[in-house]
């Protein structure tokens, strides 16, 4: 896996990429329109095999966690992986499946939420109109 250093490429040339996409398939342009917004947010673009395998320790530092606590999500088979001989590799495509389920947790959360503060005011402005 390599980090892809972005944060030389001028802004003009993303407005290029879009301007480009338009002439290619809806799937094609999907994936350039996902990868020109993350970059213009700042995230860090790693480009991988999809055969690829990492280390606990890669994969921690990818997920911005602890080993240790990498550990205990491959031990509760949240992630899974591979063992070589008393090694554990985790491939990629397990990492991006595992973030993939962390972020839509997150987002499910977020918006559990706002609905229960929604619900909370909504409440508050009913017994206010009351009194």
């Amino acid at each position: 896996m390599r980090a892809i250093d972005t944060s030389q490429v001028p802004a003009e040339q993303f407005d290029q990429l879009e301007h480009a996409a338009a002439k290619i398939s809806p799937e094609m342009l999907d994936v350039i329109r996902a990868l020109t917004e993350s970059v213009r947010a700042g995230a860090e673009i790693a480009a991988f095999e999809p055969t690829a395998a990492l280390t606990p320790n890669e994969a921690a530092d990818r997920l911005g966690m602890s080993r240790t606590h990498l550990y205990k999500l491959l031990d509760r088979g949240e992630i899974a992986f591979d063992r070589v001989g008393r090694d554990r590799r985790i491939p990629a495509a397990e990492l991006v499946k595992f973030e993939r389920r962390r972020q839509s947790d997150r987002r499910e959360l977020a918006e559990r939420f706002a609905s229960q503060q929604q619900s909370r005011s909504a409440a508050i402005d009913e017994l206010a109109d009351l009194f």
